[in-house]
């Protein structure tokens, strides 16, 4: 996208872009299988309601301080050269006004409309994301994505405590496997834009350590990301039809993870990219339905 475009878009997309709202959607969907997760019948829908939107709203928040933050650094990656935080289309003032708005409403919904846990468990996974992930983490280790995945791994939990007012070992479980999913799938996105990570002079693995390595990272983090999704059926939160997705999910992930350190391949890691994201989504959707089986 131009300079042009991004000019030419409505402010209201602007601001929309910082939200990054594909992540966004796929973080809130499995903050809501948290959510029917916890309970036997079905979510109140106060708390559906609420809590989805002020997880939301956090989440964006924390996206748009993400943005400012690396404003410069995303200038120089052609992936995120666009962004109106990027390009200056929007302020450093109006960028840090739309996130304290948009995180401050994400706090009262989540209090009136959740519960006080699940309000102060957020704005911690904020603080843990726009601020230690990005600025801390980010910039000072090619472990990054690994050490700040618990953030990202914490959507489920904070669904799962808007409907208990608690976080029991079976919602850990669902943070354990987004947390084991995000090296290979995040890693799979460095390696065919590892040029950008370059450039901007983030130390992302690919870059400091290499292909070869980055490859054996996700092809072992595959392997964990299985055992971690068998977890659940173990602890008898969930049974076979869970078991058997699972299972099969996590094959066809592996076979990606494997033909790519056989034969790497741009083309290769941007199909087992998209596939990861897939994977999570019909992985807790599977929980979903096996959960009402």
């Amino acid at each position: 996208m131009s300079k042009q475009e991004i000019h030419a878009m409505p402010k209201w997309r602007q601001y929309w872009a910082l939200t990054k709202p594909r992540v966004t959607q796929l973080a809130v969907f499995c903050a809501i299988i948290g959510m029917f997760l916890a309970t036997p019948g079905m979510v109140p829908w106060k708390v559906l309601i609420g809590g989805s939107i002020g997880i939301w709203l956090l989440a964006g928040a924390a996206f748009a301080v993400n943005c400012l933050v690396e404003q410069k650094v995303d200038a120089k990656m052609r992936r995120t050269a666009w962004r109106p935080s990027a390009t200056g289309e929007l302020s450093t003032l109006n960028i840090i006004i739309f996130a304290v708005v948009m995180g401050a409403i994400g706090m009262v919904l989540l209090w009136f409309f959740a519960n006080p846990l699940t309000m102060w468990a957020t704005a911690a996974t904020f603080i843990g994301y726009a601020i230690i992930y990005t600025l801390l983490l980010k910039p000072a280790t090619p472990q990054n994505i690994v050490i700040g995945g618990l953030s990202g791994a914490m959507p489920p939990a904070l669904g799962w405590a808007a409907v208990s007012n608690s976080f029991p070992a079976e919602a850990w479980l669902l943070v354990l496997i987004i947390f084991t999913w995000t090296p290979p799938h995040f890693w799979a996105l460095a390696l065919y834009r590892r040029e950008d990570y370059r450039q901007s002079g983030l130390p992302m693995l690919p870059v400091t350590h290499g292909e070869r390595f980055t490859l054996l990272h996700i092809l072992l983090y595959t392997l964990i990301l299985i055992a971690a999704t068998i977890l659940p059926f173990i602890y008898q939160m969930s049974g076979y039809f869970y078991l058997v997705s699972a299972l099969v999910l996590g094959f066809i992930f592996l076979a990606y993870s494997i033909a790519l350190y056989k034969n790497y391949s741009d083309e290769l890691a941007k199909k087992t990219f998209r596939f990861s994201i897939i994977y999570l989504s019909l992985l807790f959707a599977a929980l979903l339905i096996d959960h009402y089986l």
